[in-house]
């Protein structure tokens, strides 16, 4: 009797075994293709390719955390923006970049590259996009036209635009416009909220963009519309740029810059 009892607690035991590992073995691959799903869902529904890459044929497809970007976009900095957006998002392990840049003539390549750059920068950035603005790009050289808030704005305009990689000249023949006029929509006057990986992809977009901040080692991370910087700047002027820049993204609570001096981090080692 007691080798029966033992004998059948046995197959009991090795039954719960059994089952255990079936569950283990079928909730792996449900589990991962829940957040599979979750990751390829946020990547889409994220600010930036809503709002931005709207125009652009990306497919995103996640496996195990590894997201696959496939599919062509209009220009270079769409490629890095749908790229960082990904990466940013939790849950995402790497990124495979497979989007492939629509082809378009030599002449016409440089100043698409410059133009999109511009489109970026007015786009992105709270105390530009409140503009009624448009812009041509000849040759490097960015003609400006339209109505501003204030002379201040037309003058920061310009500042932005000439720090654009690529842009040679700023040609700005915006004017004032007539007191009580209304200007652009923010993207906080639409009611519009941004996710962190959009806000993180736009303010390494406009670090990378912009003669001033492009040579620095910059890492950023956002949380709650809180971003951190992190990295080294050539300079305390460049670092102190990168503070400029970043508040200004629309989306961005508050910047916190870790930065240090390249020459300190090299006394460092």
């Amino acid at each position: 009797m007691h080798n029966e009892k033992f004998h059948m607690k046995t197959i009991f035991s090795a039954a719960i075994l059994v089952a255990a590992s079936a569950v283990l073995l079928f909730a792996g691959p449900v589990y991962a293709s829940a957040a599979d799903d979750q990751i390829e869902t946020s990547v889409q529904e994220s600010y930036i390719f809503k709002n931005y890459l709207q125009d652009d044929a990306i497919q995103v497809d996640s496996q195990d955390g590894v997201v696959t970007l496939t599919g062509s976009v209009a220009q270079e900095p769409h490629k890095g923006l749908a790229m960082e957006t990904a990466a940013s998002l939790p849950g995402v392990k790497r990124v495979d970049n497979q989007l492939v840049v629509q082809e378009a003539t030599a002449a016409d390549s440089a100043d698409g590259l410059v133009r999109e750059r511009v489109r970026l920068e007015l786009w992105s950035h709270r105390n530009l996009r409140a503009a009624n603005l448009g812009f041509e790009v000849n040759n490097g050289v960015v003609s400006v036209h339209g109505e501003a808030s204030s002379q201040a704005q037309i003058d920061l305009i310009t500042e932005y635009i000439k720090d654009v990689d690529g842009v040679s000249d700023v040609k700005n023949d915006m004017v004032v416009a007539d007191a009580g006029k209304s200007m652009g929509d923010t993207i906080e006057d639409l009611g519009a909220t941004i996710d962190d990986a959009s806000i993180t992809a736009l303010v390494k977009a406009t670090l990378l963009y912009h003669r001033s901040t492009s040579a620095i080692n910059t890492r950023v991370e956002t949380a709650d519309g809180m971003v951190s910087l992190s990295g080294t700047a050539k300079n305390a002027a460049a670092r102190d740029l990168a503070t400029k820049f970043a508040r200004d993204v629309h989306g961005v609570k508050s910047v916190t810059n870790f930065m240090v001096l390249e020459k300190m981090a090299a006394e460092e080692k």
